[in-house]
């Protein structure tokens, strides 16, 4: 798998707009192939379900989604690449994975809930103060 990841290259420029875009969704494809190698890498199984990584992956293209200049169309897919190629032949460590990929900046998704719940009225109150 790792290998098939570096003979992709992105060619210096797309024609078109939609060029661009089937480049686009093959990349996507791609990276969403690569999930249960990236989930069995680094064992991501206790953290991350691969539908919720599918998700994650599909919101950094929504992401971008408004962008219509080839170049840079071309540029993302090539950033895109080679960070997917990094991932997949182990060049990152599972820490950067989760900060990245599974965290991102909204947090957990198991996280969602409120946090003092369940907490006694001692810590309630030590949660209020100024020491937290």
């Amino acid at each position: 798998m790792a290998f098939t990841m570096r003979a992709v290259k992105v060619p210096p420029n797309s024609v078109s707009l939609e060029e661009a875009r089937t480049r686009t969704f093959e990349f996507f494809k791609s990276a969403c192939r690569s999930i249960p190698t990236v989930m069995e890498i680094y064992n991501l199984y206790d953290v991350v379900t691969p539908s919720q990584l599918r998700s994650n992956i599909a919101a950094q293209f929504r992401k971008n989604c408004h962008i219509t200049n080839t170049k840079v169309i071309d540029m993302l897919l090539f950033k895109g690449m080679e960070e997917l190629g990094d991932i997949v032949e182990h060049a990152k460590q599972r820490h950067h994975i989760i900060g990245q990929y599974v965290v991102g900046h909204h947090g957990l998704s198991q996280d969602s809930g409120t946090k003092d719940e369940g907490s006694s009225d001692f810590l309630k109150n030590f949660y209020k103060t100024n020491y937290f």
